[in-house]
């Protein structure tokens, strides 16, 4: 019994791992010259960087948090959050709602006011339900920590607006700020948000390509690069997949790469399938990484909702996740953007991106151009699932078809659902424990 996993990301190589330790016959075919997916990273100039945006490791999920802490066991540095959101030229704590006694003032009581005067509606059951994301956040939060924060900083991310996305997926994702923790924050009584993630591990050496590798260990002589899938059929009992070039043969092919690239690798796509495909929304990802000369500050991450910064949604500090990620007296910046894939974000040039965050760090003070001393820009053609107002009837035709196929999908994009590093190897876990050979 041989089994080929299609792509050689995170999902992949965790499954191929625990169906090898199960005693069978893998194959893992992934299109890039390097296996690893969004879990990439680059070394040079003595700086290091994840391709695929900012990674660290934490999880509620007991069993797969220490599974990845068994990976990098001798080569992890834990860390305590410290995360903020630029916010007018502040640095608030975040969650947003645990950091209100930062705010201006008036916003301050926009967002008290806001809060207790929706929960108020909602107790006497004068809110009207959300039908929409926009609206769960303002029926969740009120107006005022839903226009100055919440509303804004996905809207930036999600380069899609709120009123068209879903809110199926927020439910333990986004939790409900408790009442108490809204009031202490307010008067300045310290609290902590999104507790989980309190505190973090991060490799020492190798970036978040660490986590990849050390699973990819057992099963890397499996693992075939470079092998771009054109063509997946079956033929009687067996699959063939095929490169164009060179046919491979299986006796079941289990999906991890995104259902836009396998759809149209099979044979007689029905038309409603392959319209589901093309309606589902996704964002890329552009990745602008800043070697600085000095120190930065203490922070982990930040949040930037404010669209006149420029397109930038988050900022994160891989040399505070890492004391080995920089040269000996540097630094490093990795910003995010994220755009649809071709608009206008998706074809600007590497070096105007370059200039447009370096004039954002300067006017954050987080450095000036003299300091910095080296750059590079990388991109993700998949990276975020948007979840829009048609999202759960069209996934749930493609997912229909595949399963009616005997194309099982595990993983982020081949599932398309928005999964963190922690979900993604959940979903990986729960196919093998569910996992029955045909």
């Amino acid at each position: 019994m041989t089994t080929a996993i299609l792509g050689g990301g995170l999902s992949g190589l965790t499954l191929a791992r625990l169906l090898h330790e199960k005693g069978e016959e893998i194959i893992v075919l992934e299109a890039e010259p390097e296996y690893g997916g969004l879990c990439r990273s680059k070394a040079k100039a003595g700086f290091t960087f994840d391709t695929g945006g900012s990674h660290i490791i934490f999880s509620r999920d007991a069993e797969v948090l220490a599974f990845m802490r068994r990976m990098i066991e001798g080569n992890e540095q834990r860390n305590q959050r410290n995360t903020k959101i630029f916010y007018k030229g502040r640095h608030v704590k975040y969650p947003f709602e645990n950091g209100l006694h930062e705010l201006p003032p008036g916003d301050r009581f926009a967002c008290i006011n806001g809060f207790v005067r929706n929960l108020i509606a909602v107790e006497k059951g004068e809110a009207k339900k959300p039908e929409n994301f926009r609206e769960w956040i303002h029926y969740i939060f009120g107006q005022g920590i839903a226009e100055c924060y919440m509303v804004p900083y996905n809207e930036k991310i999600w380069k899609y607006p709120t009123e068209r996305m879903s809110l199926h997926w927020v439910d333990g994702r986004i939790p409900r700020p408790p009442v108490e923790d809204i009031i202490r924050s307010a008067i300045g009584i310290d609290t902590e948000g999104y507790t989980h993630q309190a505190v973090f591990s991060y490799p020492l050496d190798g970036g978040i390509e660490a986590l990849v590798r050390a699973i990819a260990r057992p099963v890397e002589k499996f693992v075939r690069t470079g092998f771009l899938v054109t063509s997946v059929r079956k033929a009687g009992n067996a699959w063939l997949i095929s490169n164009g070039k060179e046919t491979v043969k299986a006796d079941r092919v289990i999906c991890t790469i995104p259902v836009q690239n396998l759809l149209p690798c099979l044979e007689d796509l029905p038309a409603p399938v392959a319209d589901a495909c093309r309606a589902l929304v996704y964002n890329a990802l552009i990745c602008v990484n800043i070697g600085i000369r000095g120190t930065i500050p203490g922070i982990s991450w930040m949040y930037i909702p404010d669209k006149s910064l420029g397109k930038t949604n988050r900022v994160s500090f891989p040399s505070n996740f890492s004391r080995h990620a920089a040269p000996q007296g540097c630094s490093s910046v990795l910003a995010e953007i994220t755009c649809q894939p071709g608009d206008g974000i998706a074809s600007l040039p590497d070096d105007e991106l370059v200039r447009e965050v370096t004039a954002m760090l300067t006017s954050m003070q987080v450095c000036t151009p003299e300091n910095i001393v080296f750059t590079s820009v990388e991109r993700q053609p998949f990276a975020y699932v948007v979840y829009d107002l048609a999202y759960q009837k069209n996934i749930a035709t493609i997912r229909e078809f595949c399963s009616r196929s005997g194309i099982p999908l595990v993983g982020r994009f081949a599932q398309f659902e928005y999964l963190n590093m922690d979900g993604v190897i959940r979903s990986v876990f729960d196919f093998v424990e569910q996992d029955k050979k045909p």
